[in-house]
């Protein structure tokens, strides 16, 4: 079925693919502080699954599903976040994911995971998303093309963060990028 609509999606949905590298030195830094405080560990893809869906928010355009012949613009966001499992791979969703403390959106994708792993995701939690993040950068992936999960617009494809050279006041440092 994964691989049934993920073909589907390829040959039936418009997709072309956008690069960029995005300097994660706040971010790797403000972790630590984050989770001084926190209820439950904050990863790093839990504060891009929250910069997502404010982005979103703020970008409404790209919250739509294609229709065969229309555009759906969709009032909620509902954020999916792809997980590998033996079987393949799915997409459970955190529904309402722009509301969400780091907290909640931490505890919900753990959650989430672990129902995915031990086979226990239920229909309600797979089904609704509006826009996916697809996250290979705790494998080392550097960057990759995600296949749009239907009949959403856009997907996220996440790569690792690491060390690389930048330019910063004129000087070459060691910066954070994703």
């Amino acid at each position: 079925i994964i691989a049934k609509r993920l073909v589907e999606s390829k040959l039936n949905a418009p997709h072309f693919y956008l690069t960029i590298t995005v300097a994660m030195d706040e971010v790797v830094a403000a972790r630590p502080s984050i989770n001084e405080y926190a209820p439950i560990n904050i990863s790093l893809n839990d504060i891009v699954i929250k910069a997502a869906a404010m982005a979103t928010r703020q970008h409404p355009a790209i919250n739509t599903a294609w229709l065969q012949d229309k555009i759906r613009y969709n009032k909620h966001i509902h954020i999916g976040v792809a997980v590998a499992v033996e079987e393949g791979l799915v997409v459970p969703v955190l529904h309402f994911a722009d509301s969400k403390s780091l907290a909640h959106i931490a505890a919900e994708v753990k959650s989430l995971s672990q129902k995915a792993h031990s086979k226990q995701l239920r229909t309600k939690d797979v089904e609704g998303s509006t826009f996916t993040i697809s996250n290979l950068g705790m494998l080392g992936v550097e960057a990759f093309a995600a296949i749009i999960n239907p009949p959403e617009a856009c997907i996220l494809a996440i790569g690792e963060i690491k060390q690389v050279p930048a330019v910063k006041d004129g000087a070459i440092v060691l910066g954070y990028a994703m």
